[in-house]
């Protein structure tokens, strides 16, 4: 009876503690980007209302792009030809989220030196690590 006491009270406060968390922003996780790209790349001002302008374009495109893949990968075929078919769709969306990148970084190259634009891409990466290893842990912001 004790530990089914004590069991009910832990359960309790992992529910209270799991409400607290606050739930995930995109508004939140964009400015939060915002912010970090344009410390490590050291933005002026300026280059940031270049940038990132192109940025958002890009997320908004690879977010459809992405949500094709998610779809096309729900539930796996019945037949191998299905199967086939299943691999061979997400190799294209594959290549089309390369080539959009591509095309977005040439984009960026047009308005920043490639320098700031490697910084940027190198910035992008780092905070997506650090943002996931956060939700590993349970901080997610």
């Amino acid at each position: 009876m004790r530990r089914f006491v004590l069991l009910s009270i832990s359960l309790m406060l992992f529910m209270v503690c799991m409400a607290q968390k606050k739930k995930f922003s995109p508004e939140k996780f964009e400015a939060d980007l915002a912010a970090y790209i344009t410390k490590e790349a050291k933005f002026s001002n300026e280059e940031a209302s270049k940038f990132f302008p192109l940025l958002r374009e890009m997320h908004q495109k690879q977010r459809c792009l992405y949500k094709k893949m998610r779809e096309a990968g729900k539930e796996k075929p019945a037949n191998e030809e299905g199967c086939a078919n299943a691999i061979s769709e997400r190799d294209r969306l594959d290549i089309e989220l390369k080539k959009l990148e591509q095309c977005y970084h040439k984009k960026m190259l047009q308005v920043l030196p490639a320098s700031k634009v490697y910084d940027a891409i190198k910035a992008e990466n780092q905070f997506h690590r650090r943002m996931m290893k956060g939700w590993q842990k349970g901080k997610h912001h």
